[in-house]
């Protein structure tokens, strides 16, 4: 009985299916069109001033970490080098003191990468939703039923992508 079931819901799912397929034929109109996120985030004005804007709110930082790492090689090429002229307890206490250093510059590292990691995310995500809205608008203004992010193929002459970022570059200039 449950066998019946199964196929005959599925068989209801199966003509539903086609009919809907029919309802929305390419022959009725229905324009879809593409746009390609990884594109407008390489090749639009904003994102190029959020990367050089992060790059600037993070490089004090960034040459802080390096002379941070910079200094525990000097010193750990330095122990190397004298390692065999030093006593014991000089030996221990250098080591220990290497490990507290180099704990704390990959805390300062790991620190450093979250933060900057956040704010991408933060300017990715604000770019993502002008350049969204922005795809709504071009998307009404021309009529398309559907704008998809990705596509396995797609005719370029559906491709929305050029027009986004035009326009995109077009506000971040006023």
């Amino acid at each position: 009985m449950s066998h019946f079931l199964r196929r005959r819901g599925f068989s209801i799912f199966l003509a539903a299916s086609l009919m809907l397929a029919h309802a929305h034929t390419p022959a009725q109109g229905v324009r879809i069109a593409v746009v390609d996120p990884d594109r407008i985030l390489k090749e639009a004005n904003t994102a190029t001033a959020a990367r050089l804007k992060l790059q600037q709110e993070f490089s004090p930082r960034e040459r802080a970490v390096a002379d941070q790492g910079t200094a525990l090689k000097t010193m750990t090429d330095a122990f190397e080098r004298e390692t065999p002229t030093l006593s014991e307890s000089q030996r221990i206490a250098r080591q220990k003191q290497l490990a507290d250093m180099d704990r704390e510059f990959q805390r300062a590292r790991r620190s450093l990468q979250e933060d900057i990691d956040l704010r991408t995310n933060e300017e990715l995500q604000r770019l993502m939703e002008r350049a969204n809205l922005v795809v709504k608008q071009v998307a009404e203004t021309e009529k398309y039923d559907m704008v998809l992010q990705q596509a396995v193929y797609f005719n370029p002459k559906h491709d929305l992508t050029s027009k986004v970022i035009r326009i995109l570059n077009a506000e971040g200039s006023k």
